[in-house]
This record gives structure tokens, sequence and C-alpha cells, in this order.
């Protein structure tokens, strides 16, 4: 089994509000997700528009607020909830979400450091799990789904509740892999496409036509 890091960037590029909304659920069907506890969700991040921080800012009275960031006052589960983040990195100002345990009440404080030291590193700093988690959260529905849920003759019975996802075969045409299984070259195709939309909604966003 995989281990998580601590905090881990979910998204590349920033998230429109459809996007944040999808991803504050995107674990639900997770066969292995303890509703009770949110672990599945802790220390996720990823960033979102100025638009959608003020806008949670404004939906409830938050937890906690103090200067560069605020808590929801819903939790998501246990001791897991969202936390908002106003961080200026290299002279821009930018926005990010994220889930904190607060059962460690410097979490929201650590996520903040591991933000900073993510986006201010090596031009490609995720590692593969970030960029597995970038990949399956960009990837459309009808091109993804869960082992076994639909067909469960075609997978083994060990890779049942993994997640899957349509890839170019070349000469094979499209096929169907396991995320996990994803090559680095098939991951780097992946993550250049990623990388690509976000430069070219950057740059509608940024046209005022």
């Amino acid at each position: 089994m995989t281990s998580n890091p601590p905090f881990r960037k979910v998204l590349a590029g920033v998230a429109t509000r459809e996007q944040m909304f999808q991803l504050f659920n995107h674990h639900r069907n997770n066969p292995d997700l303890d509703p009770l506890s949110g672990t599945p969700y802790s220390g996720e991040w990823f960033e979102i528009e100025a638009s959608s921080y003020h806008f949670m800012l404004g939906l409830l009275p938050p937890l906690f607020q103090r200067l560069g960031l605020f808590g929801m006052s819903e939790f998501k589960a246990g001791n897991v909830t969202s936390v908002f983040f106003a961080i200026r990195i290299r002279g821009r100002e930018r926005w990010f979400h994220g889930f904190c345990d607060l059962s460690d009440r410097q979490s929201p404080d650590k996520m903040r450091a591991a933000i900073i030291a993510h986006e201010t590193g090596a031009t490609d700093s995720m590692t593969r799990e970030e960029k597995l988690e970038a990949i399956w959260n960009a990837t459309h529905p009808d091109f993804k789904g869960i082992a076994g849920e639909i067909n469960p003759d075609a997978w083994p019975v060990e890779h049942y509740g993994k997640r899957t996802m349509l890839v170019d075969g070349g000469r094979d045409g499209t096929i169907l892999k396991l995320l996990e299984e994803l090559s680095d070259d098939e991951i780097e195709r992946h993550m250049s496409a990623i990388r690509a939309h976000a430069k070219r909604r950057g740059s509608n966003d940024a046209d005022p036509s």
C-alpha cells in the first residue's frame, strides 16, 4: 500500500468553482472511506480562484479566522474541515483550499507552509502520487471508473475498488488501465495536456474581450 505524504496537491492549475465543489467530495465512491473520520481528505489541497475564496468566506460564519486564512465551521467529518488560504507567493496573491485535521491545532499553519514550499520549489515539484491525483481529478467521469463496479469479471478481485481510466494505447487503441499503473510517459502526456489547458484558460481569463 502506498502511504500518502502529510500534505498533497490534488489538482494541477486553478480550480473553477465547479471543480472546487467536486473536489470537496471526490472520495465519495472510495470503498475504503470512513465517513466518520474524513481521513482520505486530510492533507489534500489545491489552488482556487479569488472569487471562490470570498464566496466561501461569506457562506457560513467561519470556525476561526485570522490574517490570510479561515476555517469552515461545517466539518467534513471527524476533526477534518476546510481551511482557505490567501497567500502572496513571489509577489502575487493566490488562493488555496486545504483539508486540515484540527486534532493537530498547528495543521493549518503546517499546510500553509507546505503550500508555500511546494509552489516556490522546482518547476516540476509534484510527486508521482500528486500527479496521479491531478490526472484523476481532471479526467471526465465518462473516461474513468472503479474496478469491479460495472464488469467484475474484467478485473482480479485484488483490484476491486481501485481507480481506472481509459488511456491511449497507441496501436492497441484506447485501453482501460488502473490509475496506479500509468507509465511515466502516460503521466507526463496527461500532465502536459492539463498544463496546456490551464495555460489556455489563464490566457482567456486575462483577455478582457
